[in-house]
């Protein structure tokens, strides 16, 4: 009797994040990619960056490793065409490589970024804040998942958290995926702690690790300036997307094990918000850390 393969989503995730052949002409490779599903109908933020990213190493020495990505997120793309990826050498240094790389689809462009890689095992000043102490073992909360799983038959959003995510995500703050977090609004505070893994195992190269830390913490990214301003993923009416992504890399991730994300947003105005991480390996290395600013948008109140 044949057995049915199942593939899972962390198994379509790392096909996506692995893209295709490159082709190169002067100084620029052009490689091309598809998109995961998300319930917007348009490209997942956090994937293109990843895929950026992968796309940009492709063009690199393997010794050189990504410390740092900055891209800007210029129009919303369609899940449904292919992704082409044209990534431009700038330059190759003595310890640091840097690439260019712009994202178009049919329509035009969807995202420029700016990538870095350093050789690896370079010496220097080291130092890190502390991650904090105290907290719950992961295992001991409520995943997003378990959490999203009665009303997946209700929302797009919950059924992709509870049957779709890559990710094993658990918060220590109250979730606000259901409800908005009255306290923290009420002490105009934006911080917040989750935990977050792979749902399942990759053998794949650091490289990989990163670009899927990369993905997985846009997740995230954004509920920070929700929780201050006494939002919630799922009040009425409520849009908001990712204008920009900036990424750092200090040290080597491994996406299997836990991580803790240190969060807090330090401004918001004119619609837009701007969320901090620090990202923590479960035995308290700072692995990496990330800023982003997004577009947060209510219907007024009548």
């Amino acid at each position: 009797m044949a057995h049915t393969v199942t593939v899972t989503p962390l198994d379509h995730l790392v096909k996506v994040l692995t893209l295709g052949e490159p082709s190169a002409y002067r100084d620029h490779t052009y490689i091309n990619g598809e998109s995961l599903y998300f319930p917007t109908g348009r490209v997942y933020g956090g994937q293109v960056i990843a895929q950026s990213m992968v796309a940009a190493s492709k063009t690199v020495a393997p010794s050189r490793l990504p410390n740092s990505i900055h891209g800007y997120f210029i129009a919303a793309g369609d899940i449904r065409q292919d992704l082409l990826f044209d990534v431009e050498t700038l330059r190759d240094g003595r310890s640091f490589s840097s690439r260019r790389v712009n994202v178009t689809q049919s329509d035009g462009p969807i995202l420029t970024a700016i990538a870095s890689f350093q050789e690896a095992g370079q010496k220097g000043v080291e130092f890190a804040d502390p991650m904090p102490t105290g907290l719950p073992d992961p295992e001991t909360l409520k995943s997003a998942k378990q959490l999203m799983e009665p009303f997946a038959d209700k929302s797009p959003f919950a059924d992709y958290y509870a049957e779709k995510s890559p990710f094993d995500i658990r918060h220590i703050t109250p979730t606000i995926m259901l409800r908005p977090d009255k306290e923290s609004a009420e002490r105009d505070s934006g911080k917040q702690m989750v935990w977050m893994r792979a749902d399942g195992h990759v053998d794949v190269p650091q490289v990989m690790h990163r670009a899927m830390l990369a993905l997985g913490c846009d997740q995230v990214m954004m509920e920070p300036v929700l929780r201050r301003a006494g939002l919630s993923i799922a009040t009425p009416g409520i849009s908001y997307a990712s204008l920009d992504h900036s990424m750092w890399w200090y040290r080597d991730v491994d996406i299997n094990q836990w991580h803790l994300y240190v969060q807090d947003t330090p401004t918001a105005a004119h619609g837009r918000g701007l969320g901090l991480a620090k990202v923590y390996s479960q035995d308290g290395e700072l692995v990496a850390a990330i800023a982003q600013e997004a577009m947060v948008r209510v219907p007024e109140s009548k």
